[in-house]
């Protein structure tokens, strides 16, 4: 698999069919494999689909860092400034731009889910020459009174330990238990995380990308001022980011559209992939050049 040079670190990449190019922006911990086959193919069909790993996951630069424990995450949920995290959103975001300079692609149509959503908006903030239309999926404003996980998915993630590589695949399938929708697939879900964990294991990387979400400022006023297409799309069984965050995103960008989907939670089922496909490709002819 390829890599790039760019921002500073080297970043794993992959190219998949033709057409104007569209970014995919991968959420937290996952892996450019971590996009459901299916989901990428149907893509590109219309585009020429760019996958990439973040920092910190898959086989991108590891940060070297020592990971941030317990505390770290208290003090910056409610002593704001008071943690500096190896890295920001915001140099995600620049590591983002920074990958299509490298390839050469002035501009896209740049859709993320999750983290990559957070990343995705503040490429279309920070760099909006190179944003042919955002799609935001399953994602929040950075707002604390918006788009927060449930009581029983935060109980679960606070007394989840560190990941060993031989129970990751089990401990991922029983997260998405409880954040994926009624149509999420348990044997798909596993077959794409035994692959990723074989791909690449990083678990420090999650900690550090996560004190990077918790560390992020909150984006409403910055989203008041995006000029690119939006589409937010959002499941309504969704309790890792309520759909609140989806709402609150469509609220703040000037004529976003909002598409909520029965059924599906904080994961992308097969039962969607049509028909977030086409509502891409509807998408992506609102371009305003």
């Amino acid at each position: 698999m390829p890599t790039i040079s760019a921002n500073g670190i080297e970043i794993a990449y992959e190219v998949d069919g033709t057409g104007p190019p569209l970014l995919l922006v991968m959420g937290l911990g996952g892996q450019l494999t971590d996009w459901p086959q299916g989901f990428v193919a149907r893509l590109a069909e219309n585009f020429r689909v760019i996958r990439f790993d973040n920092r910190d996951a898959g086989l991108s630069t590891f940060d070297s860092s020592p990971p941030p424990d317990r505390m770290s995450f208290v003090k910056a949920r409610f002593g704001r400034g008071t943690v500096v995290p190896a890295y920001r959103l915001d140099d995600l975001a620049a590591d983002t731009a920074g990958l299509l300079e490298a390839l050469d692609t002035p501009d896209a149509h740049i859709v993320g889910m999750s983290m990559g959503a957070m990343i995705a908006q503040l490429v279309t903030i920070t760099r909006p020459e190179m944003v042919r239309t955002l799609t935001s999926i399953m994602s929040t404003t950075g707002n604390a009174r918006v788009g927060q996980p449930s009581l029983r998915v935060l109980a679960y993630l606070a007394r989840r330990e560190t990941l060993s590589k031989s129970d990751a695949v089990a401990a991922t399938v029983e997260l998405f238990k409880l954040i994926g929708g009624r149509d999420w697939d348990s044997a798909e879900q596993r077959g794409r995380t035994a692959a990723s964990v074989a791909r690449s294991f990083n678990p420090d990387g999650v900690l550090r990308q996560s004190l990077a979400i918790a560390c992020a400022d909150d984006r409403t006023e910055a989203l008041r001022k995006v000029a690119a297409p939006t589409l937010v799309v959002h499941g309504l069984d969704d309790t890792l980011v309520k759909p609140s965050g989806g709402q609150a995103t469509a609220e703040a960008i000037p004529d976003a559209r909002l598409l909520m989907f029965p059924r599906m939670g904080h994961d992308i089922p097969a039962t969607r992939h049509l028909e977030l496909v086409d509502a891409i490709v509807a998408h992506s002819k609102r371009q305003r050049r």
